[in-house]
């Protein structure tokens, strides 16, 4: 099983997993979640972003940041950041996944079975840009990084995920380690600037 360096597993004897999110923490974050689509959407399928929620919940559980808090709290705060900006529920349901074929043992094949092939495609999208790995010389270069991710891109909404996605880990990258701070930092600025 892949994972980032930000994430930690806990192993099945661990105190910190007689914690659940089915306590009102994760009973709220879904209400929230929900209650700040209906403010333009509505009409929407509160099920299926209900699904997704628990879907991530699952396949993160067991895992940490580097802060100590569970794993799962980033994809919300990501699917936040999509609803904030009034996406489409795919999208919103695309950030509370977009980890989990990364981070987690579930595959790619799985979401489509679960969530279809919207959300799988928005998931894959997401995951290729992670893995793309650039020196120093090349992240200078970002007009040409930017006009690739987009080229390579089938979707603009995954660059808006991997946008909400960064936004939230730059909110909190206090917990890394002072080098990979300056680094992440410097490669936002590169790749973010207009």
């Amino acid at each position: 099983m892949a994972t980032h360096s930000n994430v930690l597993q806990l192993d099945e004897t661990s105190p910190a997993l007689a914690v659940t999110l089915m306590d009102e923490e994760y009973k709220a974050g879904l209400r929230n979640l929900i209650r700040k689509i209906k403010k333009y959407n509505y009409d929407f399928d509160v099920l299926f972003l209900k699904r997704a929620y628990e879907f991530s919940y699952r396949a993160h559980r067991g895992q940490l940041r580097k802060s100590g808090k569970l794993y799962f709290e980033h994809p919300l705060r990501v699917a936040n950041v999509l609803a904030d900006l009034q996406m489409d529920l795919a999208t919103v349901c695309g950030g509370l996944l977009h980890d989990v074929a990364e981070d987690t043992g579930v595959t790619l094949h799985e979401v489509e079975e679960e969530f279809g092939v919207e959300i799988a495609t928005l998931v894959n999208g997401v995951t290729k840009i992670s893995e793309l790995k650039f020196d120093s010389v090349e992240i200078r270069q970002a007009e040409n990084f930017r006009k690739m991710i987009i080229s390579m891109v089938e979707d603009i909404r995954v660059i808006l995920i991997k946008f909400a996605d960064r936004l939230h880990n730059m909110r909190t990258i206090e917990y890394l380690p002072e080098r990979k701070r300056g680094r992440i930092a410097r490669e936002t600025m590169d790749v973010m600037h207009l």
